[in-house]
C-alpha cells in the first residue's frame, strides 16, 4: 500500500542496500546523499496514492468526480435563485430592484392585481439576485433601491420557487453511481424523472405513464424544500417539459407525448397520544418538542416521497415521541383518529396536522 511507503521505510531500505563496511550513521556522507532522495520518493508515493483515489468515483475529490461524471453526461447542479411573491400598493416597472436584509430582489413578472378592502394590490414575481437557499429565508417589508414613488409600499409574502445550493459532492457522487443502475432514454420513466428533477425548484417527481390514454404522461412534483409545489413552479415545469401546443416536442418531452404537470397534495396527519412525563418536565414544553420530532419524521418521509410506498406508521410515531426528552412512555397513539397505519396515495405528501397530547 502506498500509504505504507513512508520516508523512514524508504530510507531504511535504501541504507540496507549499502555495503556493511560503509559508514551509514546520521550525518555521514552516504546518509546525507540518500535521505533527500528518499524524501522525494515518499512524496511520489503520496502523489500516486492520490492519483488512484481520484481515479475512482467512490473516492475522487470533487474536481475529479466532476470530470468522471462528464463521461456519463452528468453535470453538478448549480446554485439557483429563489423566486418569491411581492405585494405592492401600486404598479412597479419590471426590472425594479428592492432590498430586504442583506439580499436584493428584482421584479420579473406581474402575477395579478387584486382589490382588498377598497385598495388594489399588485403581485409580482421577485427573483433574488443572490443564488442559493439564503434567498428562501426572508419575508417582510422591501426597500426600493431605485426611486419609484414616495408612497410605494411593498413586501415579500410567499416563496414561489425555492432556490437550491450548489449540488453537494456526496449527492453528486450518489447520482453518478446510481446512473449505472438505471437507463434513462428517450422519454422513459427514468428519463422524465431525471430531467424534471434537474429543473430549478423541483425536489422530487413521480411519473405516471399512460394516465389518460396512449401518449399521455402525468408528472407529480414537489418543490426543493419538500413541500407542495406552488402554482408558479408547476407552470414553469410545464413550460419546460411540454409547453403549448402540447405534444410537438418543443420542450423536454419527446414528440407525441402530452405531459400534464401537477403538484402533490398535502395530506395532514393529526396525531393524538397519552404520555407519561419524566418527573420535573412540563407538558407544554414537551408537547412542543414532540411536535418538532413528528415534523422531522414527516420531512424524512417527504424526502423519500418520489420513491413511492409511503406509510405513516404508528410505531414510528411512537418511536419519535419516545425519543423526546421528558417522555417516559406513550400509549393510545392514533393518526387521523385510527390506531392503524396510514397508507398514502402516490400524490399525497404527509405534513403535520393537529397534535393532541395528554399526560
Amino acid at each position: 500500500m502506498y500509504e505504507e511507503q513512508t520516508f523512514e521505510r524508504i530510507l531504511q531500505r535504501s541504507l540496507e542496500r549499502v555495503g556493511v563496511d560503509v559508514d551509514k550513521r546520521e550525518g555521514s556522507l552516504i546518509m546525507n546523499a540518500i535521505a533527500p532522495v528518499s524524501a522525494e520518493h515518499a512524496n511520489i508515493y503520496i502523489l500516486l496514492d492520490g492519483i488512484i483515489s481520484d481515479g475512482y468515483a467512490d473516492t475522487a475529490n470533487r474536481d475529479y468526480l466532476i470530470r468522471r461524471c462528464r463521461e456519463r453526461g452528468i453535470e453538478p447542479h448549480a446554485a439557483t435563485n429563489a423566486v418569491l411573491k411581492g405585494k405592492f400598493n401600486m404598479e412597479i416597472p419590471i426590472g425594479s430592484r428592492f432590498n430586504l436584509e442583506e439580499l436584493n430582489y428584482v421584479a420579473i413578472e406581474l402575477i395579478e392585481s387584486a382589490e382588498e378592502e377598497t385598495v388594489t394590490y399588485y403581485y409580482y414575481q421577485m427573483r433574488c439576485e443572490t443564488s442559493g437557499t439564503e434567498g428562501n429565508k426572508y419575508f417582510g417589508e422591501l426597500s426600493s433601491i431605485d426611486y419609484i414613488h414616495k408612497d410605494l409600499e411593498g413586501s415579500l409574502v410567499e416563496l414561489l420557487i425555492p432556490a437550491e445550493d450548489e449540488e453537494d459532492t456526496e449527492i453528486l457522487r450518489n447520482r453518478y453511481l446510481s446512473s449505472f443502475a438505471s437507463s434513462p432514454f428517450g422519454g422513459n420513466k427514468q428519463d422524465y424523472k431525471d430531467k424534471t428533477n434537474s429543473l430549478d425548484g423541483v425536489g422530487g417527481t413521480v411519473v405516471i405513464p399512460v394516465w389518460n390514454g396512449g401518449g399521455t404522461v402525468k408528472l407529480i412534483i414537489i418543490d426543493s424544500e419538500y413541500h407542495v409545489a406552488s402554482v408558479e413552479l408547476v407552470k414553469a415545469v410545464q413550460e419546460a417539459i411540454d409547453p403549448d401546443p402540447q405534444g410537438t416536442g418543443t420542450g423536454i418531452a419527446p414528440i407525441g407525448h402530452t405531459v400534464t404537470v401537477v403538484s402533490a397534495e398535502a395530506f395532514a396527519v393529526d396525531v393524538s397520544c397519552n404520555i407519561t412525563l419524566v418527573e420535573g418536565y412540563q407538558l407544554v414544553t414537551v408537547k412542543t418538542k414532540i411536535k418538532e420530532a413528528l415534523e422531522a419524521y414527516f420531512l424524512d418521509m417527504r424526502k423519500a416521497w418520489e420513491n413511492g410506498g409511503l406509510v405513516v406508521r404508528i410505531s414510528q410515531i411512537e418511536n419519535r415521541i419516545l425519543g423526546v426528552d421528558g417522555v417516559l412512555d406513550v400509549i393510545n397513539t392514533t393518526a387521523n383518529g385510527s390506531t392503524e397505519n396510514l397508507v398514502l396515495e402516490v400524490d399525497q405528501l404527509p405534513i403535520m396536522g393537529e397534535l393532541e397530547v395528554k399526560a
